[in-house]
């Protein structure tokens, strides 16, 4: 039940993303990273195939209209779901604020890391990705790469249908990865050498004049 539900989100955020992507929206405030351009073309004749086949398949069954009209559903909804899948990653691109990155991929991840926990940030080109490496995440677009981050500390990420596991080394694709590196190593350097507040300075010493008068030594008696 959990995973029908956590697949149901999924879809029912992918269609808002149509919504967005239709209204030139993109989600979240900071400066932004597209990474969608290195899937564009596939997206495109994916969805091309989906149409073909909605038609040859419509053509071929046009002698059982019910069964017809069914697979006209599901085709049509799967063009939708695949041209959602592209809107999905044009509207959520990656983010930088002031305190943290935030690692997107479309609806299906949204890994926030602290700035402060970010050890070192690269350019780093790869297409091949070890699955089995327990403490890296990969964020892959077109089986690619882009940008490597290495953590001090680890975070938590949690997979779209809930599982969490600690991840040191986060690998991303973005457009612009030259970009990306150089205002995150900025922001960086900004959080770390940013002035820690000022304790609080000693109260000066009263003058005796400016004390109160029960304070004042009192005179020793003759007696």
């Amino acid at each position: 039940m959990r995973t029908a539900r956590a697949i149901l989100r999924h879809e029912a955020r992918l269609m808002a993303s149509l919504v967005r992507w239709a209204a030139r929206r993109t989600s979240g405030t900071g400066t932004r990273f597209g990474y969608a351009e290195g899937q564009g073309a596939m997206m495109s004749g994916l969805a091309f195939v989906c149409v073909v086949e909605t038609v040859a398949v419509s053509v071929l069954l046009r002698d059982w209209p019910a069964v017809e009209r069914v697979m006209l559903v599901l085709d049509v909804y799967t063009v939708l779901m695949v041209v959602g899948l592209h809107a999905a990653s044009v509207v959520h691109p990656h983010l930088l604020t002031q305190d943290a990155l935030l690692v997107r991929n479309g609806v299906r991840l949204e890994q926030r890391i602290p700035l402060h926990l970010i050890k070192s940030v690269r350019s780093d080109t790869r297409y091949l990705h070890d699955r089995k490496a327990a403490a890296e995440l990969d964020v892959p677009v077109g089986s690619q790469t882009s940008v490597t981050v290495e953590l001090a500390e680890p975070v938590t990420h949690f997979t779209l249908l809930g599982r969490a596991r600690e991840v040191s080394v986060v690998r991303l694709h973005a457009d612009d990865a030259t970009g990306l590196v150089r205002q995150l190593g900025q922001a960086l350097t900004r959080a770390r050498t940013a002035p820690s507040p000022c304790p609080d300075r000693p109260r000066p010493a009263v003058p005796a004049a400016a004390r109160p008068a029960e304070d004042a030594p009192r005179p020793r008696s003759g007696l």
